[in-house]
């Protein structure tokens, strides 16, 4: 079904053999036996491209050597909706040209990975947001600045690591720190975040060091997809890895050295080295697209000694007989405690919050009781 060419053109925008199987396979099934003696085909076969960017009304798609601006079939995006799913950057799709030249997608190619988060309004609705898809590596960037904060790094390892990415920790800004013990420090602590494998880096977004540092992640066929606050310094580092400005950049703010928002929208854009990357906008809250189970495999560790515990339920509070405590760091407990908090929120059915909420507020009330009852009690 693909020629050697379009291979390559395809596999120079980020497509995986896996992808491809699954590519050719469902082009096939388009493709119905032709009768004997039926002549040549007249209908085009819908062509495989990957959306590089997602707009309000459109897509923009990629065929390996120029992009096509398209929309989304209803039909698709209904589907995609009723799954609580969406057409995101990264994703691989079948789209069609009609008689008036117009391209439309009808068919998206189910993601290898999918990063998501989730939305929250306080009160009874959740909202799942999809933020890339086929992403082979999520490199979170952190500056060595006031941005540096590693329980929001705790965050991002996790996102990354519930949906099957690997994580890449970069840290910028290594130009502007005169601490050389200090970016030490930091680098050691972002690496001990991560699983067996991944690396954390300290370096300057600016020159070729990111080029130099970087490029094993970013070898033709990779998809990278740039994950941090504003200000971190994602444009910049995206545009040191492209070879010249496809992003805009701004200064941080004076104050309390926080960054704008320079960076809308996500955009996927071919690297020097020969890979994909998709830089995106600074994510202003970051809950986990999972529930308690998923984190049992991101919080390995506390799972592992969980298992030691007096108690099955112990919650690694005030339980005796804890095998948690102690072993793990308080900071990284009560980020554990918090997460485990959301994700049980954020999965539960309004009933299910409506009865909770009940519950806490007879607890409350019996406590109320107890109080009053003992102080009458002391008079």
């Amino acid at each position: 079904m693909f020629d050697d060419e379009s291979l390559a053109e395809l596999r120079g925008i980020g497509l995986a053999p896996a992808m491809a199987r699954q590519a050719q396979q469902r082009l096939l099934e388009d493709q119905p036996p032709q009768p004997q003696g039926a002549g040549p085909r007249t209908a085009a076969p819908p062509a495989l491209m990957r959306v590089a960017e997602v707009q309000r009304e459109g897509v923009t798609l990629h065929d390996g050597r120029m992009e096509h601006a398209a929309r989304m079939l209803p039909a698709l995006r209904g589907a995609l909706a009723a799954q609580a799913d969406a057409l995101a950057v990264g994703d691989w799709v079948l789209a069609t040209r009609n008689a008036f030249g117009e391209w439309w997608v009808g068919e998206r190619l189910p993601p290898l990975s999918q990063l998501a988060r989730r939305l929250h309004d306080g009160r009874d609705k959740v909202e799942r947001v999809v933020i890339v898809s086929n992403a082979d590596t999520a490199m979170l960037v952190m500056g060595l600045d006031h941005d540096f904060n590693l329980r929001r790094l705790e965050r991002y390892v996790a996102l990354v690591r519930m949906a099957g990415v690997t994580p890449l920790v970069v840290l910028t800004k290594a130009d502007l720190c005169a601490d050389a013990v200090l970016i030490a420090e930091r680098q050691a602590a972002a690496q001990a975040l991560l699983p067996a494998g991944a690396v954390a880096v300290a370096l300057s977004a600016l020159g070729e060091e990111p080029q130099r540092l970087l490029a094993p992640w970013l070898g033709s066929g990779q998809t990278v997809v740039m994950l941090g606050s504003s200000g971190a310094g994602k444009s910049t580092l995206t545009n040191a890895l492209v070879g010249h400005a496809v992003q805009r950049t701004g200064a941080l703010r004076a104050g309390d050295g926080r960054g704008r928002h320079t960076t809308t929208a996500r955009v996927l854009h071919r690297a020097a080295a020969g890979g994909c990357i998709i830089d995106t906008p600074g994510l202003r809250t970051l809950r986990l697209d999972g529930d308690g189970r998923s984190l049992e495999h991101v919080f390995d560790d506390i799972a592992r000694r969980a298992l030691s515990c007096r108690f099955r339920d112990c919650r690694h509070e005030s339980e005796p007989g804890c095998a948690v405590r102690g072993a793990v760091s308080d900071e990284r407990l009560r980020n554990w405690g918090k997460l485990q908090r959301e994700a049980r929120r954020d999965t539960q059915t309004a009933l299910e919050r409506k009865a909770e909420v009940a519950l806490w507020k007879a607890r409350a009330r019996g406590a109320r009781a107890r109080m009053e009852a003992k102080r009458g009690g002391e008079r």
